[in-house]
Order: C-alpha cells, then sequence, then structure tokens
C-alpha cells in the first residue's frame, strides 16, 4: 500500500514522502490517526511537482543568499572605542555595535546573525562571520580603532 505522509515519522520517512506500508499498519494506524493519506497516482503527480517547485524555490533563494555573501565579504567596519592603558579598552566591541556600525554604512544586519564567539576586547582587526542561512555565510572585517 502506498501512502503520503502527512507528518515526520521516526523509521518511516518525512512530511510528503510517498512511502510503501503493509496494508494493516497503513489502515489500522496511519490512515485513521490522520498521519497519512492513501497516495492515488493524482496525489503522486501533486507531491512530486510540489516537491520540484520547492527544490526551485530553495535552490534560487540559495543563490541570492549566495550574492548577499559575496556583497558582504567586501565590507568592512571600522569601530572607534576609548582606550586605557596598554590600549586597553574599556568595555568590549558586541554584535549589536558591529550591526549599529554596518547600519550606518547602510547595509541592514540583524545582530541575532552575527556570530562572534566572545565580544571583541582588543584593538585591531577581526572577522566576523554572518551566518545568512541556507548554510551560507560571509565574513566581515571589523577594525576596531583607538578613539581620538
Amino acid at each position: 500500500m502506498q501512502v503520503i505522509l502527512k507528518e515526520d515519522l521516526d523509521n518511516l520517512g518525512k512530511s510528503g514522502e510517498v512511502v510503501n506500508v503493509k496494508e494493516g499498519y497503513g489502515r489500522n494506524y496511519l490512515l485513521p490517526r490522520g498521519l497519512a493519506v492513501v497516495a492515488t497516482a493524482d496525489d503522486v503527480a501533486r507531491v512530486a511537482h510540489e516537491k520540484r517547485v520547492i527544490a526551485a524555490r530553495a535552490a534560487k533563494l540559495s543563490k541570492e543568499t549566495q550574492a548577499e555573501a559575496d556583497r558582504l565579504g567586501q565590507i568592512t567596519v571600522s569601530i572607534a572605542r576609548a582606550v586605557g592603558d596598554e590600549d586597553k579598552l574599556f568595555g568590549s566591541v558586541t554584535s549589536r555595535d558591529i550591526a549599529e556600525a554596518l547600519a550606518e554604512q547602510k547595509v541592514v544586519i540583524d545582530a541575532k546573525k552575527l556570530h562572534l564567539e566572545e565580544p571583541i576586547k582588543a584593538l585591531g582587526l577581526t572577522e566576523v562571520q554572518v551566518k545568512l542561512g541556507h548554510g551560507v555565510s560571509a565574513k566581515i572585517k571589523v577594525w576596531v580603532v583607538k578613539k581620538e
């Protein structure tokens, strides 16, 4: 018996997949609980079409995200901070500070997408990873300089 899963099921498949199950399992468990529907030829064709549309949309979105990553890879941000003895920063530079500096350059990035292991506490160049989603990330250069 072929069924189309409505939900992800362990050891069986993911939602939208067409799977073969034994008659009793499909009729007595999957169908009454609304976990699957019987797969007719039209349903199988519709599911295959939806998968192609979803794959095409994902490919387009991934391509756009990669173009965004390439653009972000060219960006350099300079943040001025007050320093004390031996050029030690008062405080630190956080992802929010970097997002604000990017906004001043008219580049809008959510601070949550900026990935810092820990806040920047020293002068100099640091590469910060920007996670854009869909497995794509970019690195921007952040210069922390002494405030005059």
